[in-house]
């Protein structure tokens, strides 16, 4: 069976809601197509001690504040999840669920998205899946050799899983960061960076990000020398259990190594360290093999874009997939702005 819509919208984690939001308040008639069995998005599945980077104020989507968590400054995961469960609900937005797309292609005037539950036939499609279903794991020579445990960010959850063991974490990012912090307690930890890690400001959080993405994109737009945005401050926001491990000297980053070994890894310099597991905190790529019939795809994987509407295809936005789709638009508070203007030219495109 067939059903034709204005717009399809694949993705119901938090920037699949903003667009809904934005498309209902326009009048369009869309689906929400969500690959996830239940509310949240991405929220539900990351590790037990993740928060916020900002106070709840600061962390919502448009029309509806996030409510404060008793007790937390910034929110945790679960906080967030029901936070989507209950926005999902609250604009009665028009969840599919689970239904996982194939593939996009054109049809004529409109645009068709093959699903394993059907088809859907809409004049405009708002790919927002994110990237955290494509971890990227380095290929670091001797990584088929070492006999331990490898993980990816997405697959962390505590440090009980991993208490008196002997760990590697890589990445220097966020993520590298926190869960090095989460493990520094409770584990033989070692800390591998590409590079010294830089901390932003400890009195520097979501919403002074937010504010330099933005001050970014709008220098750029007009012109201007570009600011470097949120790069330019640091790698890592200084959250309080980062800070706490940072300051009790527990976070020291070794340098990258340059091979696994059966039993650990080793340096150029003959230098070794022995791991019961490894953890890749080395990032994501941007989800869309669902696009690939499109033909669209650039340099790095991403689809040329201006805005949020992608240069040669205009009947499809990509949203919240990072600064290349909108400043900090991979954020809470920051994909506001791009479903707003995503929707907006859809509109005008179907009318």
């Amino acid at each position: 069976m067939t059903q034709v819509v204005d717009v399809v919208v694949i993705g119901g984690g938090q920037s699949g809601l903003a667009a809904g939001y934005r498309l209902r308040r326009l009048g369009l008639d869309f689906a929400v197509l969500d690959a996830q069995p239940t509310p949240g998005g991405a929220w539900q599945h990351t590790w037990d001690s993740l928060h916020l980077f900002s106070p709840a104020a600061y962390s919502s989507l448009p029309g509806r504040l996030m409510p404060p968590q008793s007790g937390e400054t910034y929110p945790d995961a679960a906080h967030v999840v029901s936070y989507l469960t209950d926005y999902e609900q609250r604009y009665d937005l028009p969840l599919h669920r689970p239904v996982r797309v194939a593939g996009v292609h054109r049809d004529g005037e409109l645009l068709r998205v093959e699903t394993d539950s059907g088809t859907w036939r809409a004049g405009a499609v708002i790919s927002a899946t994110g990237s955290w279903s494509r971890p990227f794991v380095p290929d670091v020579p001797g990584r088929t050799e070492f006999q331990g445990a490898q993980l990816h960010t997405v697959e962390y959850r505590s440090p009980r899983d991993f208490a008196g063991r002997r760990v590697i974490v890589v990445g220097v990012g966020n993520s590298g960061a926190q869960i090095a912090a989460d493990l520094a307690y409770d584990t033989h930890l070692t800390w591998v960076t590409l590079r010294e890690p830089r901390y932003l400001a400890d009195d520097i959080d979501g919403r002074a990000l937010f504010d330099v993405a933005t001050a970014r994109r709008r220098a750029l737009d007009e012109g201007r020398t570009d600011t470097g945005g949120v790069a330019s401050l640091g790698d890592i926001v200084a959250v309080p259990p980062v800070r706490a491990a940072r300051d009790a000297g527990l976070l020291k980053a070794q340098p990258m190594f340059t091979r696994l070994t059966a039993t650990g890894v080793a340096w150029a310099d003959g230098m070794r360290a022995e791991a019961d597991a490894i953890i890749w905190c080395t990032g994501f790529r941007p989800a869309l093999s669902h696009l690939a019939p499109l033909g669209l795809r650039g340099l790095r994987g991403h689809i040329p874009t201006a805005g949020t509407q992608a240069t040669g295809e205009p009947r499809l936005h990509l949203l919240g997939y990072g600064d290349w789709t909108g400043p900090a638009s991979a954020t809470l508070i920051g994909v506001g702005r791009p479903a707003r203007e995503a929707a907006r030219r859809i509109a005008d495109l179907l009318h």
